[in-house]
């Protein structure tokens, strides 16, 4: 079973706390204070496999968490440290935060390795705290909280070539003619389910190329598996589009590149700005006279609605029919491209939203006769959670509910009804 996208929770380790001990010495009454530091909780790390190609391995387990750094002891020993986990991915793995869908890391080019989560430090131990006047400190620093994420793996196929086109238009067919790829074929009204990849090799050259599985109408508003088919396109140099041009589908190809091309769009707009090439695929269907007719057809019903310098190669998958010469064509397009892979950036950066020991309060203000909140966590949340979203809006609830401030309202007396208002923002209460 091919896995694209898996849901996980991920943590990092919490720091051992600092302990606190004193000599214990022969004749000595009271010695100085020796507890020693807590160890460094394990950081939770991400590291590519180029033995993998699929998010199989988190279908079935979705917590992940670090080791704990130990406490320290007495006689100035230190904690053991935890121990980090290595979590490993395929190539191409973008690693998503689920409240706000901001990406943390991108697993693709030079990024091989990344720690996502950072362990916490070690609290101090009471032989940190003597000073002249207090010689006999009882008490140590505790260890820092762990780091915790809800968190989206989501696979993004990494190839030079996307084929693209509607149920069974000869996708595979034409994959496994010209690649290393065995994908099932069969003359199904639906689509693969999974992308295939293969590589075409040329004289002295070669890419990778990839089968996206077959689009449908609605696909970038996510229906069907629209989205899921949608976000492979995104690292492609090329999109090759594979139309059923001998219309014995009975479908219109001109019209199936267009519709193609408004999903694409509308999944994203930077997809148009990628060459294209079209092959009209079943060619061997028809005689030389009505392939000629069939094309001139297409470019009639393309008139106006892609570029101009979009080719057109008539092809058949199952004879073999102008294969070669497209895929030289295609090989050319990809010499204009750039060759480096695309690599989403950083959007979502967990330390920044590490809320440990940030005060807050909550009181209430008789005059305007609501109550408020204030303080640098709640500003700080406020800061990076989108509000108008229903997401971000759940996101922003489960906070209060977790830091405290709904029982502190509630002990204050709040009613179904009464107004809450946290820097310019007002919400109403209900329970």
């Amino acid at each position: 079973m091919f896995a694209d996208t898996a849901k996980i929770y991920i943590r990092s380790g919490k720091g051992g706390d600092g302990h606190v001990s004193f000599r214990r010495e022969l004749f000595v009454a009271a010695g100085g204070p020796n507890g020693g530091d807590g160890g460094k909780g394990g950081d939770l790390i991400f590291e590519v496999d180029d033995g993998l190609n699929t998010l199989n391995e988190y279908r079935y387990k979705h917590k992940f968490c670090a080791e704990h750094g130990e406490e320290g002891g007495k006689n100035n020993c230190s904690g053991k440290d935890g121990a980090d986990l290595v979590l490993k991915v395929p190539a191409g793995t973008i690693i998503r935060e689920l409240n706000t869908g901001k990406i943390i890391a991108d697993m693709s080019g030079d990024n091989r390795r990344q720690v996502v989560l950072k362990g916490g430090r070690g609290g101090k131990g009471n032989q940190h705290y003597a000073t002249p006047t207090m010689q006999v400190p009882q008490y140590a620093q505790p260890g820092q909280k762990a780091m915790e994420l809800d968190v989206i793996l989501e696979l993004k196929t990494i190839a030079d070539v996307g084929l693209v086109g509607f149920p069974n238009v000869g996708k595979s067919t034409f994959l496994s003619r010209v690649t290393n790829a065995r994908p099932k074929i069969a003359n199904y009204h639906f689509t693969t389910l999974n992308p295939n990849l293969g590589v075409v090799e040329l004289a002295g050259d070669g890419f990778v190329i990839a089968d996206i599985p077959g689009l449908i109408e609605g696909a970038s508003e996510g229906v069907g598996l629209g989205h899921e088919f949608l976000k492979h396109i995104e690292r492609t140099r090329v999109i090759c589009h594979i139309v059923d041009g001998a219309g014995f589908e009975g479908r219109d190809p001109a019209e199936d590149i267009i519709k193609i091309n408004e999903e694409l769009e509308k999944y994203n707009p930077e997809l148009l700005k990628k060459p294209q090439i079209i092959a009209a695929n079943k060619m061997d269907l028809l005689s030389s006279e009505e392939q000629d007719i069939a094309i001139d057809l297409l470019k009639e019903g393309l008139k106006d609605k892609i570029p101009e310098n979009v080719e057109i190669v008539p092809i058949s998958a199952v004879s073999g029919q102008n294969v070669k010469e497209l895929l030289f064509k295609i090989n050319e397009l990809l010499k204009t491209q750039p060759k480096e892979t695309i690599v989403f950036e950083q959007e979502y950066f967990p330390e920044d939203y590490v809320d440990e020991d940030l005060p807050f309060t909550v009181e209430y203000d008789e005059e305007n006769e609501e109550y408020v909140v204030e303080g640098p966590r709640i500003e700080k949340m406020l800061g990076y959670t989108n509000l108008d979203t229903e997401k971000g809006f759940e996101f922003f609830q489960g906070f209060l509910k977790r830091s405290g401030v709904l029982d502190e309202l509630e002990a204050l007396g709040i009613k179904d009804g009464d107004t809450v208002r946290m820097y310019g923002h007002s919400f109403d209460y209900y329970k």
